[in-house]
């Protein structure tokens, strides 16, 4: 890792903090090798750091993942955790929660209190002196890593360790819309979504990145600017444009798509759709795609926007539950509804671009292990463009045998779906843009 990373002016602000105040070292954060919200050697580094400056009051607050990886994989990461504590003679486990409590987005705050809670407070009904065994005995009860109710590590009966007044938590999540939540309930003066007992004052909150403006915390890392995302392009060019999803992905076609910024471009409408109350989208894998559709179908028919980016979530959340059946019902009800929404935009004369940034429900085993896979996969994915003028056409290559896009390798990146887009449009590419069109 970068020796950079070390001498991070706000990780070396957060330590000053505690040594001034004889105060604790919180880390907060997804335990998790697969880089997609938080990777578990910036951990490893955090402790590294904590040891080097001297800091002996150091806390861990670990989110099981379950879903970016293995379902089980939770017991292996901490006891190598574990392990990698001993050996450096810094910091102690204080609290374990699984994702689905801790990373919620979905404003179901019952789950984000219980966690919060759990490090605050020292609430949990469930208290183990050794995380190893609390794991245990959550898959004794078939109860595993992204639905972990929160525990709390115990010493001598009492928690390990709690977030206090004039203590510093660093959350080493990277990746913005599951941390949200839990961040407001930290750092808010006022919060009012549940009860959290007392402000914590004069606490050092640090973000790995930048969350949300205006936020009250120190980011370690600020985001370079991407200066002219696709809706800033279409918003100079005077064209009206809709963002819709449901409320598992409204980031997505908000925040993450006009350049993970929150703003709203002129000509820019959104809409909300919101997603079914259930503990797992198995139980509604349907979720609001229909919804969904009837609203795109009526603005369509209305001719009210140049250009609208939809997000159906189903392929992704009912995938990560690995219930086959579900998943099956998901897709078949998003094939459904992307039908009806492309008929409607065809009678138009417009033209519909189909794509993903990454697989998931297209495999639910994992063949190397024989067991359910829930994590998002790599495989490819496709980019159809629909309408009358690129009937036939392919992308760099003479033809598609049998229409099976997986016999044919891959023609591009994400980063040429813009250009793309833009090219059906008739508009120049801006310089910034480094991708290039796929037609």
């Amino acid at each position: 890792m970068d020796k950079s990373f070390f001498n991070n002016s706000i990780f070396l602000k957060a330590i000053k903090h505690v040594k001034k105040n004889n105060s604790s070292l919180h880390f907060l954060g997804l335990i998790s090798n697969r880089a997609v919200h938080s990777h578990i050697e910036h951990l490893y580094a955090l402790l590294e750091l904590a040891k080097s400056q001297k800091i002996e009051k150091v806390y861990i607050h670990g989110i099981l993942d379950g879903r970016d990886m293995p379902f089980n994989s939770g017991l292996d990461i901490v006891s190598h955790l574990k392990e990698r504590l001993d050996g450096l003679g810094v910091g102690k486990i204080a609290t374990l929660s699984g994702r689905w409590w801790a990373m919620d987005r979905d404003n179901h705050w019952d789950r984000i209190e219980k966690a919060y809670l759990a490090m605050t407070e020292g609430e949990s009904d469930k208290q183990f002196s050794d995380p190893v065994e609390a794991i245990k005995a959550s898959y004794n009860k078939k109860i595993y890593d992204e639905e972990f109710v929160p525990v709390i590590i115990t010493e001598g009966n009492n928690p390990v360790a709690k977030v206090q007044e004039e203590d510093a938590v660093i959350f080493f999540n990277y990746r913005v819309d599951r941390v949200r939540q839990i961040t407001k309930a930290f750092v808010l003066p006022t919060f009012e979504k549940f009860s959290r007992g007392k402000y914590l004052k004069n606490i050092f909150f640090v973000t790995m990145t930048e969350y949300e403006r205006d936020l009250p915390v120190e980011v370690a890392f600020p985001s370079s600017q991407i200066e002219t995302p696709l809706a800033k392009v279409l918003s100079i060019a005077g064209l009206t444009q809709l963002h819709i999803a449901e409320t598992e992905k409204y980031a997505h076609v908000t925040y993450f798509f006009n350049g993970g910024q929150d703003v709203v471009f002129e000509g820019e409408d959104r809409i909300l759709i919101p997603s079914p109350q259930v503990s797992s989208y198995d139980q509604k894998p349907e979720m609001s795609a229909r919804e969904i559709t009837q609203k795109v179908i009526q603005v369509v028919s209305a001719n009210k926007y140049d250009f609208i980016v939809v997000n159906f979530a189903n392929p992704d959340m009912v995938g990560h539950t690995g219930n086959l059946e579900a998943s099956i019902k998901a897709v078949e009800i998003v094939d459904k509804c992307l039908g009806e929404i492309i008929e409607s935009v065809l009678f138009t004369g417009g033209v519909v671009t189909v794509t993903a940034d990454h697989g998931n429900i297209e495999e639910l085993l994992n063949l190397q292990i024989g067991a359910i896979d829930k994590e998002h996969s790599t495989n490819p994915v496709p980019f159809i463009l629909v309408g009358s003028q690129w009937q036939g056409k392919t992308a760099g290559f003479p033809s598609v045998p049998g229409n099976d896009l997986s016999l044919i390798s891959p023609q591009g990146v994400i980063i040429d779906v813009a250009p793309t887009i833009l090219k059906t449009m008739d508009f120049k590419q801006p310089q910034e843009m480094t991708g290039r069109p796929l037609i």
